[in-house]
């Protein structure tokens, strides 16, 4: 852009002499190149998510400024361009894939969650009006919001719910079993107990992030231990099990040629900063699950959340949306305000 700057063209300057107004020239060609690379993502889908990608946004928005500056095209026009694309580009998180056995795939990156300006959020919920509450509500007699129907109206009308998934395993009154934390406010406290039950197949994790979105899954026993030296203030937090795959490695109690297989959804802290959120539509056994994490989305952790009748999702770029009782939901909020 230093071109620009030493050799301006009259006529991108309005006909004034770069003599008169030299101070504005530079922050105006940056604040261009800034809406060009957004009208770029826009339209491509390209997420900023590697420096491979970073590095095509930036070039391709500066071709497209210079394009756009040649023909005579304002900042105005970048403007409508980014709206109208926006309006049609219909970015998914959501997709359905066939193989290695039917499901649905969410995804979300570390960066656009952590991106000083990003609309989007990780949100668990559990009762209505979070927000709006004081810490002690959260454990009132105030019954939990159940669905996906009850969560979506009880929403701001300035939030998209772009897709949501149940967030760990429950009781018979839908209070959570496990480790749970929201919005800073602990739920429920860490589970180390042993018992029956998927959730008791241990080693089990936490799913947790951060006040600054930082998305990671430890195994509970590990998470204890961080906890305990206070290294780690979890913002959300759900715990649930079995972990699926503990660094890099299948749970060692999985067996590949088992022949109990379910209905399951989990999440996995992947390659390239993904958070991968995965709902089979099939039966899989847990050694088909977690495989698929580890080998397919190069998952060095992930972790079960539920299965069977109690795997729920809500998915609108793939019309899925489960119409079942819940107790704590994940949803990724994007913020329209």
């Amino acid at each position: 852009m230093q071109q620009h700057s030493q050799q301006p063209n009259p006529k991108l300057l309005n006909k004034k002499p770069l003599n008169k107004q030299p101070q504005y020239v530079q922050p105006s060609l940056g604040h261009a190149l800034h809406k060009a690379v957004k009208a770029v993502k826009t339209i491509s889908g390209l997420k900023a998510n590697t420096m491979a990608n970073r590095s095509l946004i930036r070039s391709a928005g500066a071709a497209l400024l210079t394009g756009l500056m040649l023909s005579g095209c304002t900042e105005g026009d970048l403007d409508a361009l980014i709206e109208s694309t926006h309006q049609s580009s219909g970015q998914s998180v959501c997709s359905a894939q066939a193989a290695p056995f039917a499901h649905t795939l969410c995804s979300v990156s570390q960066d656009s969650l952590q991106q000083a300006d990003s609309p989007l959020s990780l949100q668990l919920f559990w009762k209505s009006r979070q927000d709006d509450r004081a810490e002690s509500d959260q454990n009132s007699a105030l019954p939990p919001l159940y669905t996906f129907d009850a969560l979506l109206a009880d929403l701001p009308k300035s939030r998209e719910l772009k897709f949501a998934i149940n967030a760990g395993m429950y009781d018979r009154e839908f209070a959570p079993i496990g480790y749970t934390v929201i919005q800073g406010k602990q739920i429920l406290s860490l589970n180390l107990n042993e018992g029956a039950g998927n959730f008791h197949l241990l080693p089990n994790g936490v799913l947790w992030w951060d006040n600054n979105n930082q998305v990671q899954i430890t195994e509970s026993q590990q998470f204890s231990k961080l906890l305990n030296d206070k290294q780690i203030t979890p913002w959300y937090a759900t715990q649930s099990g079995p972990m699926l795959v503990i660094d890099d490695s299948i749970h060692p109690k999985f067996n590949q040629s088992s022949t109990s297989k379910k209905i399951r959804n989990g999440v996995g802290v992947c390659a390239e900063g993904q958070i991968q959120f995965v709902t089979s539509h099939e039966p899989v056994n847990f050694y088909q699950f977690a495989d698929y994490f580890k080998q397919q989305l190069h998952c060095p952790n992930a972790l079960f959340l539920d299965g069977g009748i109690a795997s729920a999702l809500y998915a609108p770029d793939t019309d899925h949306k489960d119409d079942k009782n819940m107790g704590v939901m994940l949803g990724l909020i994007e913020d329209k305000d």
